[in-house]
């Protein structure tokens, strides 16, 4: 697909805002409610509070649960095929990584190794539904978001690369643009790229309806009737 390109006043708004608040904001873009393209469940974050994950997808699949079934040269060049496949594309790129074996995922992809390789390559962070570890030795400024966490490689290999993913019901295509925190991931549409700015900051004009008086002493029922109701007339 045609990557987008995004401006750097909107590439830094969201790093700085958190995953509801664009999920908010993409419904607001596209004037209902209803937007989906996001992930299920309760997911692990490497380093919670970090700097949101912005970045086009590299994408793959993996598996681990069982030996490859194909000779180890052609699985060796594969691996070499991923990184450059992960090497590649205009940034901010992200890693979104599919483990096949999901729910019964073993292989901890995302570990010192693979962090620091990745984070060398140029890539953002990572978000996948299988297993991260080494959770202490992680190079910081590479946040991932995994299906689990655990101890083990298993027979982890690489089985695809740059083909569509599924990630706790996400699906993601190669360049697709990704945001993701320690609340799951979600796709931005392209479509709505040149208003998201100004629906982020819609959304966070109108959240501060309510918050700021909420945040004040000597706030009562009576105040929030007042303000809930100014709060109704402008939401999405």
């Amino acid at each position: 697909m045609t990557q987008t390109t995004i401006p750097e006043d909107l590439l830094n708004l969201l790093r700085s805002v958190d995953t509801p608040t664009v999920c908010n904001a993409i419904e607001v873009a596209q004037g209902k409610r209803g937007f989906n393209r996001f992930t299920r469940g309760t997911m692990q974050h490497c380093k919670p509070g970090d700097p949101a994950i912005v970045g086009f997808a590299r994408t793959a699949k993996i598996s681990g649960l069982a030996p490859p079934n194909e000779p180890a040269e052609i699985i060796r060049e594969r691996r070499l095929d991923y990184f450059r496949s992960m090497a590649a594309g205009s940034g901010p790129t992200a890693a979104v990584v599919e483990d096949v074996d999901y729910p019964n995922c073993v292989a901890g992809w995302w570990g010192e190794v693979h962090v620091a390789v990745h984070k060398g390559l140029g890539l953002k962070g990572a978000v996948t539904n299988g297993v991260m570890r080494d959770l202490d030795v992680m190079d910081d400024g590479f946040p991932v978001l995994s299906g689990s966490v655990g101890p083990s490689h298993g027979f982890v290999h690489v089985v695809e690369i740059g083909t569509p993913v599924n990630i706790l019901g996400m699906r993601v295509a190669q360049d697709e643009l990704v945001h993701a925190d320690r609340h799951g991931a979600l796709v931005i549409p392209a479509e709505v790229v040149s208003d998201l700015k100004e629906a982020i900051e819609g959304v966070i004009a109108r959240e501060a309806i309510v918050l700021e008086p909420a945040r004040e002493p000597g706030f009562n029922i009576s105040k929030l009737e007042e303000v809930w109701a100014k709060f109704e007339a402008v939401r999405t």
